[in-house]
Order: C-alpha cells, then sequence, then structure tokens
C-alpha cells in the first residue's frame, strides 16, 4: 500500500517560484462531503504556500472534469491563464461495473490534459472502494489527500517554471 510515510512529497522547502501563481480546483458533486473536505484541505494548503488566486470550479460528477479543465483552459484570456489544475473527487464502489469505468475515464482525460496542455493537472480524485477509506484520506490515517494534491500543484508549478 501506498503511504505518505514512504514519500518526500511532504518536504516543501522549495517554495513557489512563481510569486502570482493561479490554481483552479474542479471538484465534483458525487460524494459531497468528501469532495469538499478535499477542498478545503487543498485551499488551506495553496493559500499557507501563498497562492495568489484559487479558483474553484463545480462539476456533476468525475467525468466531466477533464471537459471542465479544457474548456476553462481554452477560454480564459492569455493572461488569465492558470499555472495548474487540480481535479478533486471522490468514487466509491458500488455494485456494478460502473466505478472502474468512471475511475478509467477520469484518470485517462487527466492524463490526456497532462500530455496537451502546458499546465499541469493533479490528480486529486479518491478512488475507493468504501465511504470510510475515503474519510482515511481526508485527515484520518492515510493524511490528507486535498493538501498533497495542492502540494503536487505547488512542486509542479515550480518545476513548469524552471523550464523557463
Amino acid at each position: 500500500m501506498a503511504e505518505i510515510k514512504n514519500s518526500n512529497l511532504l518536504d516543501i522547502d522549495t517554495g513557489i517560484l512563481k510569486k502570482d501563481a493561479c490554481v483552479v480546483l474542479v471538484k465534483t458533486e458525487w460524494n459531497a462531503a468528501i469532495a469538499d473536505q478535499l477542498e478545503r484541505g487543498c485551499i488551506a494548503q495553496l493559500e499557507k504556500s501563498g497562492v495568489k488566486e484559487i479558483i474553484v470550479l463545480t462539476v456533476p460528477g468525475a467525468v466531466e472534469i477533464p471537459f471542465a479543465i479544457k474548456s476553462y483552459w481554452e477560454n480564459a484570456a492569455k493572461k488569465d491563464k492558470p499555472d495548474a489544475f487540480i481535479a478533486l473527487g471522490c468514487v466509491i464502489k458500488g455494485d456494478t461495473p460502473h466505478f472502474d469505468y468512471v475511475c478509467k475515464m477520469v484518470a485517462e482525460g487527466v492524463t490526456h490534459l497532462n500530455l496537451m496542455l502546458p499546465a499541469p493537472t493533479i490528480f486529486g480524485v479518491l478512488t475507493v472502494n468504501t465511504e470510510e477509506q475515503a474519510m482515511e484520506r481526508i485527515g484520518g490515517k492515510h493524511g490528507h489527500k486535498g493538501e498533497e494534491a495542492a502540494i503536487t500543484a505547488l512542486k509542479m508549478i515550480t518545476l513548469a517554471e524552471s523550464f523557463k
């Protein structure tokens, strides 16, 4: 099992090179209580790190996340292009294969965005078997995946800026 203690992710001593960063969060309405906690943790970490602008978009479900990100990017004025996107949501396994399709579609969509857009898209969508597993990932024994998504975005912004 992947555990945060086996990672250097939380080491954030490098800071953000781009002080006027803008990050767009795209969260789902499904499993709203969990998605809202992911959002809170994500925003708290971004604010703590000095991100200038945080924009939150809400979509019906996880499958719609890639469309919202792509549409936002295409319609933002050049000066308003975000430095990173963060996809937030929670898909909980049910009794049908719907879970597998949704997880595959959103993961592939985020991967495609990362290859297509010049701004990184961070995968902060929980894909869990139970609601209990989700709770363990929004401040429980598995850390806070919203905070981790924010840290990942900050590190990817820094990486992208280092190429310029």
